[in-house]
């Protein structure tokens, strides 16, 4: 049996940089479960994965259009330093949470600080990157 849109599959995975890096991996976890086609993951794996059957071992490049996408620059924003609470670390790779005025919760990390402006970033960490992933399929779920 292979894997077609709509089933569900469970696969391990390492993904690595282009530099070898490794930012994330299922080694010593369950495997990663989702529903081939459903955007539960980013499009350049997702698209991967049918016609692989269990056991299937394969290595994918995911450019960044199709993973986190390219950085946006309006997702950067400067503070005056004087706006910025003072009993909150400043320093460069902070990472922190804001809230919209709807009261969304949003991850940013701070990229730059000087004498005047911190700067935050609202981009997703992996944004800008390509990606490459080795995975394994371990099972397939059916869809009905």
């Amino acid at each position: 049996m292979t894997v077609k849109n709509g089933d569900t599959v469970h696969i391990h995975y390492t993904g690595t940089l282009s530099d070898g890096t490794t930012f994330d991996s299922s080694q010593g976890r369950e495997p990663l479960s989702f529903q081939v086609g459903s955007g539960q993951i980013i499009p350049g794996l997702d698209s991967a994965i049918p016609g692989m059957a269990v056991g299937d071992r394969k290595t994918v490049n995911v450019p960044c259009e199709d993973a986190y996408g390219p950085v946006n620059p309006s997702m950067r924003q400067d503070v005056p330093r004087a706006e910025f609470p003072q009993d909150v670390p400043s320093e460069v790779g902070t990472r922190l949470q804001m809230q919209t005025q709807n009261g969304q919760v949003i991850p940013v990390v701070i990229v730059a600080a000087d004498d005047t402006a911190i700067t935050l970033d609202a981009n997703h960490p992996l944004a800008g990157k390509d990606l490459t992933f080795d995975i394994e399929l371990v099972a397939i779920s059916a869809a009905a």
